[in-house]
């Protein structure tokens, strides 16, 4: 239902609820939260999305009532406008740090009852990860909707990727170094005897709530690891020598993605789009707009769809040359 909303901020929380997990559960302690409990609630929350996509003013003023810069706390405040106003799981409360002695143990996401009475620790996280594992790149036949379509010739079998292959982008995050901090610390806070003091006496079931995009080299298809949910989401990535050729297989209209815009698939009323300013290009001038920047940067690549709209069909990084080889020894530290 993602390409039937027009407002932003409603697309974005619609994602959020509607998204595959990025991971498969973890037992013992890493279960996945779900925002339904049931079928019905599912779809009162997508007649919900629906009325709140028509009038989505009370929204906008609470995203806009104080500045946000990071992904993660725009995801939070989604996530807790629909724990508050909508049809399923309610808020009890939400970004709780738990002390010790004056010392920060930590920091609790949100607590949350659902409406069949269960007691709940959610635990958020939204991620961006490239894979950075060894692989053979083959040639590229077709860009379509989240993913890329590799020729079938030759025939190559690929490494199983481990959870450590997936790094951010900037190099300072690493996909199995995160779970681990999720499981060994985030969930069990609210299980911790401190907890008591923070008024919201237990138990409490922990569970986590991971949405994301994982991006692959252009031409390669590795075996995930078992940790990953197959039906996460998909994107390339490319370097920058590779750029032109890549993109001269693909005609699109191109967009830079700032960071704030990596939730939902994009989607843009053209005439809309150009009376607010948003710039489209073609690949050659997407390339000399990146060219000053130091890091991997996420684009994305836009259609037409015959009434005006122009409908995000995939996105990806472009990453500097030397960014392989340096992500490559990341991922093995």
């Amino acid at each position: 239902m993602l390409y039937t909303l027009r407002e932003p901020v409603v697309r974005d929380l619609a994602w959020l609820l509607l998204s595959a997990d990025l991971l498969r559960a973890q037992p013992p302690v890493g279960m996945l939260a779900s925002p339904f409990d049931t079928s019905q609630e599912a779809e009162a929350t997508v007649d919900w999305l629906r009325a709140l996509d028509a009038d989505p003013a009370e929204l906008q003023r609470e995203l806009t009532a104080t500045r946000i810069t990071r992904l993660g706390r725009y995801a939070e405040r989604l996530l807790g406008w629909f724990l508050e106003h909508g049809p399923a799981a309610r808020l009890v409360a939400a970004s709780l740090p738990l002390r010790r002695a004056g010392v920060t143990l930590g920091e609790c996401d949100f607590l949350v009852t659902t409406q069949q009475g269960a007691r709940l620790h959610w635990e958020l996280a939204v991620k961006c990860y490239l894979h950075a594992g060894e692989g053979h790149v083959r040639s590229i036949t077709q860009l379509d909707s989240h993913s890329v379509t590799q020729s079938t010739t030759p025939s190559t079998t690929y490494p199983a990727a481990r959870l450590a292959d997936y790094v951010g982008p900037n190099l300072k995050d690493r996909f199995d170094l995160k779970l681990a901090h999720v499981l060994n610390h985030q969930l069990p806070l609210s299980g911790r005897d401190e907890f008591a003091s923070v008024g919201y006496p237990g138990p409490w079931t922990p569970q986590m709530y991971i949405k994301g995009w994982l991006f692959y080299r252009v031409g390669e298809a590795p075996a995930g690891p078992a940790e990953l949910d197959p039906s996460h989401g998909r994107g390339w990535w490319v370097t920058r020598s590779d750029w032109s050729d890549f993109a001269a297989a693909h005609a699109q209209t191109w967009r830079l993605l700032p960071r704030l815009e990596w939730l939902a698939p994009r989607r843009h009323e053209r005439r809309e789009a150009e009376a607010s300013g948003i710039a489209f290009a073609d690949a050659h001038t997407l390339a000399e707009q990146i060219s000053n920047q130091h890091g991997p940067t996420m684009v994305a690549a836009f259609a037409d769809d015959g009434v005006g709209n122009l409908i995000e069909r995939s996105r990806g990084f472009i990453v500097p040359d030397d960014w392989p080889g340096r992500a490559q020894a990341y991922a093995q530290q």
